[in-house]
């Protein structure tokens, strides 16, 4: 990759009519070391939150050990980046094939799931394998209630009695026997997380089942913008606080003994990506843009996330005008179709013009593993960039509505 210190210097230098996107392997090793260091537990990266080959060495070098896998091509990926990396297989529905790759090639020992179908499936493959029970952690998901921009609980989870049963059930077959949830990806309400320690505790004091570990799963939330024109949410507290807070919540539930395991993904990876686009056509307050939802932008979309952008413009070309007046613009797609519009604005100046560039900040998370070869459109080009997004001051122009780590968003 050729390296650049700041995404303007990327642009004004290849004048790219593609996306590119801007990688910052200083940024994701920082991020990644902030969160093992203040989560007392394994930290198992959630490799559907960005499987890029690039990241996950990234993350080897950082020191993540372990990673959280759903599908044999996860699997593979983690065995390329680490060969001695722990995989923990937490997709609660599995293809008995899949059960087998992972158990008997992959050497995975720890599995989710949430319904007594699932332990029936693992049995065979164990039997079949000759492999002992007793060297198998089997993890019941728990359903949990919240909110978040990605709510997993509608599609997974056991109900608490439910989860009881499951947990007497594995035990008494030989399995040794897990708790585990997620409280959803971009979690809004941090309560969700007590409400799940509570009912990992109501289900460990009634269950006949030694517990072995707990799996606190993801949803820890990434900086994004915000959007001036709407209430802003209250402050996220920075991630040592938070983190401490589920400890204490761990701890008081009575569950501080149990070996415990997170599923970051979105908070170690946001910041590590953006794009630098170019504007196709400017029309009114609408931008078209060379990329969108079938590419990169897809969780800005379905999540209803404000990223952060910033304009740099083309030199070459003659302003319209001198004023820097930020105004919303809506954000129209590359493709060929009228579904592909961001929900919601870019302010950008408004002598924003035809052939500029937008660096579209904090799409580490669901955007390379989110693309698609819709109407032919595919980015595939990276550089290295050496400035965080928030910290480049490149240039008047510049405009990003980042949520710094202790709060309220900036400029």
């Amino acid at each position: 990759m050729q390296v650049f210190d700041t995404a303007r210097d990327a642009a004004l230098s290849l004048r790219p009519d593609r996306p590119v996107y801007g990688f910052r392997p200083g940024v994701l090793k920082a991020d990644a070391r902030e969160f093992m260091s203040a989560f007392r537990g394994t930290t198992a990266y959630a490799v559907k939150t960005n499987d890029d080959p690039r990241v996950l060495k990234t993350l080897v070098e950082a020191g993540v050990k372990a990673f959280d896998v759903a599908s044999p091509a996860e699997f593979a990926s983690v065995r390329e980046a680490d060969p001695s990396a722990g995989q923990f297989y937490m997709h609660p529905v599995k293809a008995q094939s899949d059960i087998r790759l992972a158990l008997e090639t992959y050497g995975i020992r720890s599995l989710a799931l949430d319904h007594e179908d699932e332990v029936a499936k693992i049995l065979r493959i164990v039997r079949a394998l000759d492999l002992d029970p007793a060297d198998i952690t089997l993890f019941v998901r728990l359903a949990t209630k919240g909110h978040a921009a990605y709510e997993l609980s509608k599609k997974f989870g056991a109900g608490a009695s439910h989860a009881v049963e499951l947990a007497e059930r594995i035990q008494r077959i030989g399995f040794k026997v897990g708790l585990t949830f997620h409280v959803g990806s971009q979690v809004e309400d941090l309560d969700t997380y007590e409400r799940a320690l509570a009912s990992a505790a109501w289900i460990r004091n009634r269950a006949d089942a030694d517990i072995a570990a707990l799996d606190i799963g993801g949803g820890f939330p990434a900086r994004y913008g915000n959007d001036p024109r709407r209430k802003a949410p209250p402050p996220m507290p920075p991630l040592g606080a938070l983190l401490a807070d589920i400890h204490n919540e761990i701890d008081e539930w009575g569950l501080g003994d149990l070996p415990l395991i997170a599923e970051p993904g979105r908070v170690i990876v946001a910041r590590s990506l953006s794009v630098i686009v170019r504007v196709l056509l400017k029309k009114g307050q609408r931008v078209y843009i060379n990329d969108g939802i079938w590419s990169s932008l897809s969780d800005a979309w379905t999540g209803k996330i404000t990223l952060p952008a910033r304009l740099i413009p083309d030199p070459a070309r003659p302003r319209r005008g001198k004023s820097e007046k930020l105004m919303p613009f809506r954000v129209m797609g590359a493709t060929c179709d009228s579904v592909d519009i961001l929900s919601r604005p870019f302010y950008l100046p408004e002598n924003v013009d035809t052939g500029d560039w937008i660096e579209i900040g904090h799409i580490g998370a669901y955007s390379l593993s989110l693309r698609t070869r819709f109407n032919g459109f595919y980015p595939d080009t990276f550089v290295e960039i050496a400035t965080p997004f928030e910290d480049d001051e490149t240039g008047t122009e510049a405009f990003a509505t980042v949520e710094p780590r202790g709060g309220m968003a900036a400029e």
